[in-house]
């Protein structure tokens, strides 16, 4: 049997359609978002090699913000220029986007209903066991030695019990991963997500020896270019809405407060949601803890990033603020949701579009260093205790929605205990498991 050729160039049409598709079936979270694109592009269409896949991956990783995105949009970029990369990004987002508006205006409009609430009565403790797994997933790739270990005991401590801000958290651990890559290289050498593919392999349109097309070789005129343009897509929304709407009004402080978020999501979504509820839970005031959990679970069903959870934490504060503004009044409450989530969803989805477009040639141009992934294997190994601290937020209002002084929900309890025994013991998948604790939880709720 002939060995199979280099595959024939994909068209900007063939690639449209594939990013299409893949934004509605980009379920799994990142791990399960990257190996569906490692499936399709590298092994079954071949569009580009696994060492040119997981060059791009290392960056997007050392990146803040939703990898599996940014990996999108640096690979569509990388076929097809920028707009094949705006595109790549664009719809890897949109059907999330599209999906999770119309399930926020659900939930906030009909969430005291019998039929939704006991849903959530069930979701909600199966979302404290997939966090306890998400944090259990990432400590297993990350923690390789004693130093890491102890950088994520920190991390949990500090977030805990010091009440100290995830930004000076992850600001610390890149301090610390970049000493430490200089004094003991060997504790900071980060581990590949899917391994180097050894020996022999089918040619792939964009092979590990092709060099880097003409796009994607560095020129300072289109660095600046990029960082200009980003500069005026964020100033031009940004300076509408304080000219229009004041500076202290809802939507400017969603647009300043998720472009901080958009800039600290370093190690996935689970390690910004803490920074997320402090301020739009505790400072804020958008929503409520219990909404922030809902909002959770509703990310955790749908495509696209987890990151997406944002879209709902603004359709809920745009909702209820319109109620109490006049910019859209009581009349049309769903537009002043949509319109939250689109803007919270440009200023938290901006900045990776800009770090691909930007730093993609410089990276088509280099190979990983030890002090570029050093810091980002340190930050790892913090999000892992930061993650340890959301599920036990998660669980106090989840198993004691009376406070201390209240008794532990038995049948959340019991709950959360099948759904950590479907992820842990039986490996099931996050989709199964929300879907049968919805289930058993409206069982739990109708018998009340």
């Amino acid at each position: 049997m002939s060995a199979p050729g280099t595959p024939a160039a994909v068209s900007f049409a063939e690639a449209f359609r594939f990013w299409l598709k893949l934004g509605f079936i980009s379920f799994g979270g990142p791990a399960g978002q990257i190996a569906i694109m490692h499936q399709e592009l590298v092994e079954r269409r071949r569009w580009l090699s696994e060492r040119r896949f997981l060059h791009a991956l290392n960056y997007c990783m050392v990146l803040p913000g939703p990898e599996a995105q940014q990996l999108a949009t640096y690979i569509g970029w990388l076929m097809h220029r920028t707009w094949g990369g705006i595109v790549a990004g664009a719809l890897f987002v949109l059907p999330s986007l599209l999906i999770l508006i119309a399930l926020s205006w659900l939930y906030v409009a009909f969430g005291h209903t019998t039929l939704v609430a006991g849903l959530f009565y069930g979701i909600k403790p199966a979302v404290t066991a997939i966090v306890v797994h998400a944090a259990h997933r990432i400590g297993s790739r990350a923690l390789k030695n004693g130093v890491l270990w102890a950088i994520a005991a920190a991390a949990f401590v500090a977030i805990f019990a010091l009440s100290i801000p995830f930004p000076a958290i992850v600001v610390a651990a890149a301090a610390i991963g970049y000493a430490g890559g200089r004094m003991m290289p060997g504790k900071f050498v980060a581990g590949g997500g899917h391994g180097a593919t050894q020996g022999a392999h089918a040619p792939a349109l964009i092979d590990d020896d092709t060099p880097p097309p003409a796009h994607a070789r560095f020129r300072m005129s289109c660095l600046v270019i990029v960082a200009v343009a980003g500069a005026c897509l964020w100033l031009l929304p940004m300076g509408v809405l304080t000219m229009a709407l004041g500076w202290s009004h809802t939507l400017t402080q969603m647009g300043w407060f998720f472009t901080k978020a958009a800039l600290l999501t370093f190690g996935g979504a689970y390690a910004v949601l803490p920074y997320v509820w402090q301020g739009a839970v505790v400072h804020y005031g958008w929503l409520t803890p219990t909404q922030m959990i809902d909002g959770l679970a509703l990310g955790e069903t749908t495509p696209g990033p987890l990151i997406m959870v944002v879209a709902f934490v603004g359709f809920v504060g745009g909702y209820f603020d319109a109620q109490t503004r006049a910019l859209f009044g009581p009349e049309m409450l769903f537009l002043a949701g949509a319109v939250a989530a689109t803007l919270v969803t440009w200023f938290t989805f901006l900045p990776s579009f800009v770090f691909i477009l930007a730093g993609g040639p410089l990276v088509e141009a280099t190979h990983g260093e030890l002090r570029l992934t050093a810091p980002l294997t340190a930050i790892t190994a913090a999000v892992v205790g930061v993650i340890l601290n959301l599920a036990l937020f998660f669980a106090w209002h989840v198993l004691l929605p009376q406070g201390a002084a209240g008794s532990v929900d038995l049948p959340a309890q019991a709950i959360v205990i099948g759904a950590a025994l479907a992820l842990f013991r039986f490996k099931a998948g996050v989709i199964p498991v929300i879907l049968a604790s919805g289930l058993t939880g409206l069982a739990f709720y109708a018998l009340r």
